[in-house]
């Protein structure tokens, strides 16, 4: 997606440690214009699917979600990182090791929002090593509902995680899929170019 590849090279912002912040348009400050594309880009890549549900995982894909949920005119699950009041009965969880924060989450998601017959799309924000979506196909896994696709705003295409996932066998869609970066530069270059 040209767009989205253009503002990141403009605003995205390179750190030690194959870090690209692009808080200031995606996942901190976000620009609706640009996330409304992204919707629309999940929407027409996986047009041909019969989606229930979407699902993310707290908190930077529920923006994201949220807005291509619109396009699919379907509800959102988030999985939550904690235990609250607020989540009455059974859940579904597992744990899931977050790149950037570097430390392990408990996950869940309510019972009583996924189910058997639920047809799921996941969506995120960023693809690094792939724990995130591990533990969100095996939490819709464990309710016995699909993951129909995965798409990704980000992915990058030097770490593993894109790897891992296509070969457990999904259909995975990054709108954009970085290659390379060198924090010396400023530089990124993306997979197609």
């Amino acid at each position: 997606m040209q767009q989205l590849i253009d503002r990141i090279r403009k605003d995205g912002v390179l750190k030690p440690g194959n870090v690209l912040k692009v808080d200031s348009f995606l996942n901190h400050q976000m620009d609706i214009e640009l996330i409304n594309e992204i919707g629309k880009e999940f929407k027409h890549r996986f047009a041909d699917l019969d989606i229930t549900k979407i699902v993310t995982v707290e908190a930077s894909g529920i923006g994201i979600a949220c807005i291509a949920a619109q396009y699919f005119h379907v509800p959102v699950v988030f999985a939550k990182k904690a235990q609250s009041v607020n989540i009455d009965g059974e859940v579904y969880s597992t744990q899931i090791q977050s790149y950037t924060h570097k430390r392990i989450y408990d996950v869940m998601i309510s019972k009583k929002f996924i189910g058997p017959k639920d047809k799921v799309l996941i969506i995120d924000d960023f693809l690094a090593n792939g724990c995130a979506l591990v533990g969100l196909i095996e939490l819709v896994s464990c309710a016995g509902a699909s993951v129909e696709g995965i798409g990704i705003v980000v992915e990058k295409g030097f770490q593993t995680g894109g790897e891992v996932i296509r070969e457990m066998g999904m259909r995975l869609e990054s709108l954009a899929i970085v290659e390379r970066m060198d924090v010396e530069t400023g530089e990124i270059f993306f997979r197609g170019e």
